[in-house]
């Protein structure tokens, strides 16, 4: 299985730009948390049939702040700039899984032809995607492999952004290896993301580090994570406690907090790059994170949505390997590797791409940090 590697750097104009506007235009745009529609106009963009070209933008939940601060605007902003009269109908789950089968029927019977589906639950949407494939509706499974018959998949290498996560924990616990556990809290079970974090961290960590407690987490919720976390310290003993793994950056600010109330300053990994993350990184108390440049994901995406929807075939280099979803469908895919985030490298990806602002992130309790490490 082949990999591009798409390196910060090249996004830090382009996505400097971006991020600007398309803030704007999450906050212009917000609707119900069941059910929105991110406009409707009609031109000269057509579908094969003819028409204006119609896509359901369909997005998990809202707990974790990418999905609403960067995925959608992005991908909004870039089929605009390829179709500008395109129709997007935006869904958010809100966690449900029987609310997004709900929006996939929706947005069937208003007539959109393309699906990106960013799945709460891989195994049950897989009823959705096959009446799509059956209605002749093209399904793009976003950030997320669904099962069924899905058309496309453009998401990170996901078992890389667990092994990354896995190196850096058992780097930061060095030496303190022997002398006592961690404590593994991993991402929802319906998530096949997260399965693939879960095993990449364990290649990583298994017979470097001993793990004293592991939970799976319904929802990714930060609070479950917490009382996860206040859990294992008890049972194991907060002296015991060498470092935590966190799937990803929500809960990590969970576990943070009751890694705070035990008097524990340990290595303790996350993803996202959220700006409470990088925040944390800079003081200390969250070693890393996994940046993922969103415009690369959200771009391909974008171009793969509007050639289905205009009866086109993606250009193969959009879709340069494939993969196997659960139920057994071979799906084009783009795997986009991962990045490390560390204080060392806070400046030259989130800042320097425009992810965040120095302003943004040097706040009060953060301005000493921030200028230790050079960011102003």
């Amino acid at each position: 299985m082949s990999n591009r590697l798409r390196r910060p750097g090249r996004l830090r104009h382009a996505l400097a730009v971006v991020v600007v506007a398309s803030v704007g235009v999450a906050l212009a745009s917000c609707g119900s948390a069941k059910e929105s529609t991110g406009g409707t106009s009609s031109g000269t963009a057509t579908a094969a049939g003819g028409g204006a070209i119609k896509i359901g933008l369909l997005l998990p939940e809202t707990k974790t702040t990418r999905y609403e601060q960067f995925d959608r605007p992005l991908i909004e902003k870039k089929i605009k700039e390829l179709a500008p009269n395109a129709q997007i109908d935006y869904y958010n789950a809100n966690e449900n899984a029987t609310t997004q089968q709900t929006q996939v029927d929706t947005a069937l019977t208003k007539g959109d032809k393309v699906l990106i589906l960013d799945a709460v639950d891989s195994k049950s949407i897989q009823s959705s995607v096959q009446k799509a494939h059956d209605a002749g509706v093209k399904v793009i499974a976003y950030d997320r492999l669904a099962q069924g018959p899905v058309d496309a998949y453009v998401s990170f290498d996901n078992k890389k952004v667990g092994e990354l996560q896995g190196q850096a924990l058992v780097a930061a616990v060095g030496d303190k290896a022997n002398a006592g556990s961690i404590i593994m809290i991993n991402g929802s079970p319906t998530d096949p993301n997260a399965a693939d974090f879960k095993a990449g961290a364990h290649s990583a960590i298994d017979g470097k580090l001993k793990i004293g407690k592991e939970y799976d987490t319904p929802n990714w919720d930060p609070n479950n994570a917490n009382q996860e976390a206040a859990a294992a310290i008890t049972a194991i003993g907060g002296p015991n406690v060498v470092g935590v793994y966190a799937a990803n950056d929500g809960m990590a600010a969970g576990i943070a907090t009751a890694l705070k109330a035990a008097g524990l300053s340990v290595p303790l990994t996350g993803q996202d790059a959220q700006l409470d993350a990088v925040q944390r990184i800079l003081i200390g108390t969250q070693t890393m994170s996994i940046y993922k440049p969103f415009k690369p994901e959200t771009d391909t995406t974008a171009q793969i949505a509007v050639a289905f929807a205009e009866g086109r075939t993606p250009d193969a280099k959009l879709l340069p390997t494939t993969v196997t979803n659960g139920s057994g469908n071979t799906v084009p895919a783009d795997l986009i590797t991962p990045v490390v985030l560390t204080k060392d490298n806070i400046k030259t990806t989130v800042v320097a791409d425009g992810l965040y602002t120095p302003q943004q992130i040097c706040t009060a309790d953060y301005a000493a940090a921030c200028a230790a490490a050079g960011i102003s």
